[in-house]
């Protein structure tokens, strides 16, 4: 086919000598599109699909934050599982210690009860008074078991399980108020409870009248501010 020019100085551009793109003619396509249901259907369709890449895109970062908090987390949880791991240990060893020191404490309770009789009875002593004879009326019973008819008093539990000893002392005094002064020192001790006064008569002594009392108390053990303890042995410089 043969091509003429009538118009010298311009060349008409051979098709296919150059690459070139053009958009859509929207306006002619909507000119064309009559049906307002299909333009709904469309509209939507774009909304639909925004909102849907929206949420997709808000959901990733959420989901993010999320799994980052949740590696955080997991971390905090590893640490505090070794704390808790390590104080339960030492709960342990706490447990332990308490018991063997309620254990010796039980002990010492134990032993040391006539050093403390003693001491008391001896510091409550007032002048002209002296005592004739220290004992122990304790007697445990089994549980349901009736008491023995006998003049001298049942000794009971008390609250640590150590029996509650009773103790008689018999003394004798050249003065009555001296014997009611005993009374109220005995009853001032903290190692003792339940002060009676048993029974108190006038008899001879070395040809002179006094008076012969029996006292009964109730050994307990003192509040720790009572108690001081020394070594056993000190050094001499």
């Amino acid at each position: 086919m043969i091509e003429i020019n009538l118009l010298p100085g311009k060349k008409k551009a051979a098709k296919g000598a150059g690459l070139s793109l053009a958009l859509p003619d929207f306006k002619g396509l909507l000119a064309q599109v009559k049906d307002p249901w299909l333009i709904g259907a469309i509209a939507a369709w774009v909304i639909v699909g925004g909102g849907g890449a929206a949420l997709f895109i808000t959901e990733r970062a959420r989901l993010a934050a999320v799994e980052a908090r949740l590696a955080n987390v997991q971390n905090e949880k590893r640490k505090f599982d070794i704390v808790i791991a390590q104080k339960r240990q030492m709960e342990k060893v706490r447990d332990s210690l308490v018991y063997e020191i309620g254990v010796i404490r039980n002990i010492d309770a134990d032993r040391y009860i006539w050093p403390h009789v003693l001491d008391q009875a001896t510091k409550a002593l007032p002048p002209y008074t002296w005592i004739t004879r220290l004992g122990a009326v304790t007697q445990l019973l089994a549980p349901g078991a009736a008491p023995p008819n006998q003049p001298a008093a049942v000794a009971t539990m008390d609250t640590s399980g150590i029996p509650a000893v009773r103790v008689a002392i018999e003394g004798r005094t050249v003065d009555i108020q001296a014997y009611t002064t005993f009374l109220r020192q005995l009853a001032a001790s903290p190692w003792f409870t339940d002060v009676t006064p048993a029974s108190s008569q006038i008899v001879s002594e070395a040809d002179r009248p006094v008076t012969a009392f029996n006292v009964m108390v109730r050994y307990r053990v003192a509040d720790s501010v009572y108690i001081r303890t020394v070594p056993l042995v000190q050094s001499l410089r």
